[in-house]
Protein backbone atom coordinates (compact mmCIF):
# COMPACT_ATOMS: atom_id res chain seq x y z
CA UNK A 1 0.00 0.00 0.00
CA UNK A 2 1.10 3.52 -0.76
CA UNK A 3 0.72 5.92 2.53
CA UNK A 4 1.12 9.44 2.28
CA UNK A 5 2.82 10.87 6.10
CA UNK A 6 1.76 14.66 6.27
CA UNK A 7 1.85 17.19 9.65
CA UNK A 8 1.18 20.32 10.44
CA UNK A 9 4.65 22.31 12.51
CA UNK A 10 2.86 21.57 15.69
CA UNK A 11 1.87 18.05 15.20
CA UNK A 12 5.63 17.00 13.58
CA UNK A 13 6.39 15.40 16.74
CA UNK A 14 3.33 13.59 17.17
CA UNK A 15 3.51 12.24 13.60
CA UNK A 16 7.49 10.94 14.29
CA UNK A 17 6.63 9.36 17.67
CA UNK A 18 3.48 7.69 15.54
CA UNK A 19 6.21 6.52 12.43
CA UNK A 20 8.15 5.46 15.42
CA UNK A 21 5.98 3.59 17.37
CA UNK A 22 4.37 1.28 14.21
CA UNK A 23 7.52 1.64 11.91
CA UNK A 24 7.46 -2.42 11.77
CA UNK A 25 4.06 -1.86 10.23
CA UNK A 26 4.91 1.11 8.02
CA UNK A 27 8.35 -0.49 6.49
CA UNK A 28 6.07 -2.86 4.86
CA UNK A 29 4.59 -0.45 2.65
CA UNK A 30 5.90 2.61 0.14
CA UNK A 31 6.18 5.72 1.98
CA UNK A 32 5.07 9.48 0.47
CA UNK A 33 5.23 12.63 3.16
CA UNK A 34 5.54 16.53 2.57
CA UNK A 35 9.15 17.75 2.89
CA UNK A 36 10.19 18.73 6.04
CA UNK A 37 7.76 16.04 7.95
CA UNK A 38 9.25 13.44 5.40
CA UNK A 39 12.81 14.28 6.71
CA UNK A 40 12.29 14.11 10.49
CA UNK A 41 10.93 11.02 9.90
CA UNK A 42 13.74 9.83 8.05
CA UNK A 43 16.51 10.90 10.55
CA UNK A 44 13.61 9.99 13.44
CA UNK A 45 13.28 6.44 12.57
CA UNK A 46 15.71 5.14 9.13
CA UNK A 47 12.22 4.71 7.62
CA UNK A 48 12.43 5.17 3.53
CA UNK A 49 10.28 7.88 1.98
CA UNK A 50 9.68 9.28 -0.92
CA UNK A 51 9.56 13.16 -0.31
CA UNK A 52 7.98 15.68 -2.19
CA UNK A 53 7.44 19.49 -1.59
CA UNK A 54 6.64 21.21 1.31
CA UNK A 55 2.96 21.33 2.21
CA UNK A 56 2.40 25.06 1.56
CA UNK A 57 5.25 24.83 -1.33
CA UNK A 58 2.69 22.32 -3.22
CA UNK A 59 3.66 19.13 -1.36
CA UNK A 60 0.04 18.89 -0.68
CA UNK A 61 -1.01 19.56 -4.01
CA UNK A 62 1.49 16.57 -5.09
CA UNK A 63 -0.12 14.24 -2.50
CA UNK A 64 -3.88 15.20 -4.13
CA UNK A 65 -2.53 14.41 -7.65
CA UNK A 66 -1.60 10.75 -6.47
CA UNK A 67 -4.99 10.45 -4.82
CA UNK A 68 -6.69 11.60 -8.10
CA UNK A 69 -4.57 9.11 -10.04
CA UNK A 70 -5.32 6.53 -7.57
CA UNK A 71 -2.01 6.18 -6.84
CA UNK A 72 -2.48 6.61 -3.00
CA UNK A 73 -4.09 3.99 -0.45
CA UNK A 74 -4.16 5.98 2.72
CA UNK A 75 -3.16 9.31 4.10
CA UNK A 76 -2.17 10.25 7.85
CA UNK A 77 -2.23 14.07 7.72
CA UNK A 78 -2.01 15.02 11.60
CA UNK A 79 -3.12 18.84 11.21
CA UNK A 80 -3.21 21.83 13.60
CA UNK A 81 -6.75 22.85 13.62
CA UNK A 82 -5.94 25.97 15.92
CA UNK A 83 -3.19 27.34 13.85
CA UNK A 84 -4.33 29.56 10.46
CA UNK A 85 -2.33 28.02 7.72
CA UNK A 86 -1.40 29.90 4.66
CA UNK A 87 -2.44 27.01 2.71
CA UNK A 88 -5.52 26.24 4.02
CA UNK A 89 -6.93 25.56 0.01
CA UNK A 90 -4.56 22.93 -0.94
CA UNK A 91 -5.22 21.10 2.45
CA UNK A 92 -9.02 21.58 1.99
CA UNK A 93 -8.51 20.03 -1.62
CA UNK A 94 -6.54 17.28 -0.22
CA UNK A 95 -9.30 16.48 2.40
CA UNK A 96 -11.78 16.97 -0.57
CA UNK A 97 -9.98 14.80 -2.82
CA UNK A 98 -9.61 11.78 -0.24
CA UNK A 99 -13.45 11.74 -0.01
CA UNK A 100 -13.86 11.68 -3.81
CA UNK A 101 -11.57 9.16 -4.37
CA UNK A 102 -12.56 6.86 -1.10
CA UNK A 103 -8.79 7.28 0.27
CA UNK A 104 -8.66 6.95 3.70
CA UNK A 105 -7.71 9.82 5.84
CA UNK A 106 -6.64 10.62 9.66
CA UNK A 107 -6.22 13.78 11.10
CA UNK A 108 -5.53 13.17 14.32
CA UNK A 109 -3.53 10.64 16.38
CA UNK A 110 -6.85 8.44 17.49
CA UNK A 111 -7.59 7.88 13.47
CA UNK A 112 -3.98 7.17 12.38
CA UNK A 113 -3.90 3.93 14.66
CA UNK A 114 -7.42 3.49 14.12
CA UNK A 115 -6.38 3.05 10.55
CA UNK A 116 -2.78 1.36 10.89
CA UNK A 117 -3.65 -0.89 12.70
CA UNK A 118 -6.58 -2.03 10.26
CA UNK A 119 -4.04 -2.13 7.71
CA UNK A 120 -2.29 -4.80 9.54
CA UNK A 121 -5.40 -6.75 10.20
CA UNK A 122 -6.28 -6.44 6.56
CA UNK A 123 -9.06 -3.73 6.55
CA UNK A 124 -7.51 -2.47 3.46
CA UNK A 125 -7.84 -4.71 1.09
CA UNK A 126 -10.62 -3.50 -0.45
CA UNK A 127 -8.00 -1.05 -1.78
CA UNK A 128 -6.41 -3.62 -3.85
CA UNK A 129 -10.08 -3.68 -5.75
CA UNK A 130 -9.77 -0.41 -6.38
CA UNK A 131 -6.81 -0.68 -8.18
CA UNK A 132 -7.91 -3.46 -10.19
CA UNK A 133 -10.86 -1.20 -11.48
CA UNK A 134 -8.49 1.21 -13.11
Amino acid sequence: MKIALIAHDKKKEDIIQFATAYRPILQQHELFATGTTGKRIMEATGLNITRFRSGPLGGDQQIGSMVANNEMDMIIFLRDPLTAQPHEPDVSALMRLSDVYQVPLATNMGTAEVLIKGLQEGFMDWRLIQHQED
